[in-house]
């Protein structure tokens, strides 16, 4: 057998071409591409029949030369005699292990005489080695549902949540906060919840527990809204908030205790999860109070601040520091209220609480205002249409002007303050300024 120093100098040594991956029953005899050389010792190469053991045809047909010399050689079937361009495009298909096994042993005996081959060869074993054919690329079909299942099990949820919807996740997620702070004696805590109703301040006491158990009883009417569990249960029927508070209190059998914590959680992540997947359309659902009603997103605002209102009363009864909203959601629940005020001001005016309509105007014309003035977070002005609410608020209609401080204002919604001693500046129509401030207060319930 010829040796390495015996090779022509002007024949340049080629690379070595793994051989394709074999199946054990059409390649058994063939050296694995694979086998640890530690191992599996290579053989010295077989002769061939020329003599030419070594050199450029010997580096080509070294992956597909046998192992070891047969003692006694069976009876070869006879290889396949295929055109150049018929060999050449079985290369792809000879890479994956594709080719039957007659097309198998003439590609590679092809190989062993024709160098453009053999380089095509060895880039397309490479390709296939980056491929890792042998592996599934399809992903689990449930994937997707068990990772969405543990993201939004966690909070906050990680899903775009709606602008209309960031208040309510945010003041859920900070009084969420401090009940997790609190000791379990601390459940059980006096609270006094405090409103207006008519002309005469109204309060009720319950307990930490009785607070949270009262906001999921409410924040069920929205659930209710978009086809959820309600957590009074299936046919209650459309209940005010006060009445829907004592119908959960009743149910339970026995105060509250810190296990009320879970399924108020549980709802507001049901509820911001629902709003973020539903897409458009939704904000505009219709959330029904009892006997007054608004649109899906102005109710998750009205819900951010009773649950913001309701988290200072559990604050103050446990000696817990607490702060109002940011700055843009404390005007977002102020803007609320001043959308509110006139429906709230021809409400009472119809019970005979409010002064008569000075001047009636046609639906969306300007007509009297009061200017009511926001100071610090929060702040801004607002124009109050005082005989319609119909009537578009008007700076140059004003005829009375309000200023208060954002939070002190908020308390006044809350009915926390008395409607009398809230404004901090007031100028011009003194019936007109009552008559806001009261509007303003009605607007509280438990």
């Amino acid at each position: 057998m010829s040796g390495a120093n015996d090779e022509p100098e002007e024949v340049a040594r080629a690379p070595r071409i793994p051989g394709p991956r074999r199946s054990a029953d059409d390649h058994a005899d063939l050296t694995s591409p694979f086998a640890d050389p530690r191992t599996n010792p290579e053989p010295e190469p077989a002769p061939y029949a020329d003599g030419f053991t070594d050199g450029f045809a010997d580096t080509y047909a070294e992956p597909f030369r046998e192992a070891a010399p047969a003692p006694e050689p069976e009876e070869t079937a006879p290889v396949l005699e295929l055109p150049h361009r018929v060999l050449k495009s079985l290369l792809g298909a000879w890479a994956l292990s594709a080719c039957s096994a007659e097309e198998t042993r003439a590609v590679e005996a092809h190989l062993t005489e024709c160098a453009p081959c053999a380089d095509e060869a060895l880039r397309l074993r490479d390709a296939v080695g980056l491929l890792h054919a042998e592996r599934d690329l399809d992903l689990d079909p449930l994937l997707r549902s068990r990772v969405l299942e543990n993201c939004l099990g966690r909070r906050p949820a990680r899903i775009p949540v709606p602008a209309w919807a960031t208040p309510y996740d945010a003041e859920t997620a900070r009084l969420d906060a401090l009940l997790r702070d609190i000791g379990e004696s601390e459940w059980h805590a006096p609270v006094r919840l405090r409103w207006y109703e008519d002309e005469r301040a109204v309060s009720r006491k319950t307990t930490v527990a009785g607070v949270i158990g009262h906001l999921l009883a409410v924040d069920g009417l929205v659930a209710a809204s978009l086809g959820l569990d309600d957590p009074l249960g299936a046919g209650v029927g459309e209940l005010a908030p006060t009445e829907r508070t004592e119908a959960y209190w009743a149910s339970a059998g026995r105060p509250p205790t810190m296990a009320i914590r879970e399924p108020w959680r549980d709802q507001s992540h049901t509820l911001i999860r629902t709003v973020s997947f539903a897409g458009r359309g939704v904000a505009d659902l219709t959330v029904t109070y009892g006997d007054f009603a608004m649109p899906l997103k102005d109710s998750l605002l009205e819900r951010a601040f009773e649950c913001w209102r309701h988290a200072d009363d559990i604050a103050n009864a446990v000696a817990y520091p607490y702060d109002p909203p940011s700055g843009s959601h404390l005007h977002g629940m102020i803007d609320l209220a001043a959308r509110l005020l006139p429906a709230a001001l021809a409400d009472r005016r119809r019970t005979g609480l409010a002064g008569p309509p000075r001047e009636l105007v046609t639906a969306g014309a300007p007509g009297r205002s009061l200017h009511l003035e926001i100071e610090g977070a929060g702040g801004g002005h607002w124009y109050i249409a005082l005989d319609s609410p119909a009537a578009l608020g008007s700076p140059d209609h004003t005829v009375a002007q309000v200023a208060m401080d954002g939070v002190e204002f908020c308390q006044l919604l809350a009915g926390h303050i008395p409607p009398q001693d809230a404004a901090a500046g007031q100028e011009g129509d003194r019936e007109a300024i009552r008559d806001v401030l009261f509007a303003a207060a009605s607007l509280s319930r438990m």
